[in-house]
């Protein structure tokens, strides 16, 4: 594939303004990381799966097999190769994590309620709590570190990891078990016991601000997300601007993403990636609303299939990106069933996106920073760009 497609147009400013297939850090305990989803393997990724063998993946699938044949744990030989490996995304998981993991992509999980990543010095840090969730009732705030779950230290780990502690096994620990989180504000350390339940992500929420202005806030790319996006745009009222707000989501399925790209996007090309060196390109859906204003709002915790609809959008002159530089992952990982059911997930390529701008460890830069208020700021913009009424 040649990498460049009749609507991989540059970035332009817009309207007299000066004018981001499952990815991770991940929703913890909840729902999200950065690969190829269940349905996106009946089609594009064919490609990827026959090429799973490849590099790291078959160190790990030979240690696990090596492993089993002495008679020891194929899961925690591969664990051990996935470490030797610097995947810094790559996780392996019981079959049973990996069925709730795959699970709370359709919108449906156990856990705690809470959002983290992964800081640079790796702390993990609390980024989102959900609204009457066990976290919540427990005083859990963003912000809040996570040092460590059910006496396992937290420090230096995968967020995938931190997410199995969370979660546990789908068999072991359904809703009603518990688990205890140690955690830390300021100079305050603290451990809490936490009993699992069972929630449901509600991922995108609509409301109208004053402008007229409808702001559309997505939390996670689950099962269905994509279309709520789009029935969102055609409930707007003709002439509201839209402000898509991203901040702290972690990303998703991508398929959800590009029908989010595909409700402001008149078909064309969304994002390239590659897998094991061969490109391939997604393409949002025709019949997109091309004409009413719209502002994307992202901040640091903005990840993976996020940050690809925003680069999309952004690329493509159809946003104004609004916020901070969002957290740069665009890898693409592929799971590998192992021989005693567990499964690891590895990175096989990255996403591009339209102009060919790379996510990786770069993110996405906004066109307007903003950080304190940026939500108002983004409104602002946006009545900006819709002109007098």
């Amino acid at each position: 594939m040649s990498g460049r497609d009749p609507f991989c147009q540059p970035r332009r400013i817009r309207r007299g303004a000066a004018l981001t297939l499952m990815f991770a850090s991940v929703l913890v305990a909840g729902a999200a990381t950065g690969s190829l989803p269940q349905a996106e393997r009946k089609s594009a990724p064919d490609e990827a799966r026959s090429a799973v063998p490849a590099g790291h993946h078959a160190d790990v699938t030979r240690a696990a097999e090596e492993a089993m044949a002495v008679g020891k744990s194929p899961m925690e030989a591969a664990k051990r190769a996935v470490s030797r490996s610097g995947d810094r995304w790559g996780a392996v998981y019981s079959r049973g994590e990996y069925e709730e993991f795959e699970e709370s992509l359709d919108g449906q999980y156990t856990g705690v309620g809470l959002w983290a990543r992964s800081e640079r010095d790796g702390r993990i840090e609390v980024t989102k709590v959900r609204a009457g969730s066990p976290a919540a009732t427990a005083g859990i705030r963003p912000g809040d570190l996570l040092r460590s779950v059910d006496g396992e230290k937290t420090d230096g780990r995968p967020v995938t990891e931190i997410v199995s502690l969370l979660r546990g096994d789908a068999t072991d620990a359904p809703a009603g078990t518990t688990v205890r989180l140690g955690l830390e504000r300021g100079t305050r350390a603290w451990t809490e016991t936490l009993r699992r339940a069972q929630l449901s992500t509600d991922s995108v929420d609509v409301r109208k601000a004053a402008g007229p202005v409808t702001v559309i806030r997505v939390d996670t790319f689950t099962k269905g997300s994509g279309d709520q996006v789009r029935e969102a745009v055609r409930q707007a009222p003709p002439r509201a601007g839209i402000v898509l707000d991203l901040r702290g989501n972690s990303g998703g399925l991508v398929t959800e993403a590009v029908t989010a790209a595909s409700a402001f996007l008149d078909g064309g090309l969304v994002a390239t990636y590659d897998v094991d060196g061969r490109q391939r390109a997604l393409h949002a859906e025709p019949g997109g609303d091309t004409t009413r204003p719209l502002v994307a709002l992202v901040d640091g915790g903005t990840m993976s299939a996020a940050e690809l609809l925003t680069g999309a959008v952004q690329d493509r002159g159809r946003a104004l990106v609004v916020g901070s530089r969002t957290f740069g992952k665009g890898s693409v990982q592929m799971p590998s069933r192992l021989p005693d059911g567990s499964v690891a997930e590895l990175t096989v390529g990255h996403y591009r996106t339209p102009s060919g701008r790379a996510v990786d460890g770069r993110g996405i830069t906004p066109d307007l920073e903003a950080d304190e208020g940026a939500l108002q700021r983004a409104e602002t913009v946006l009545r900006g760009l819709a002109g007098p009424s």
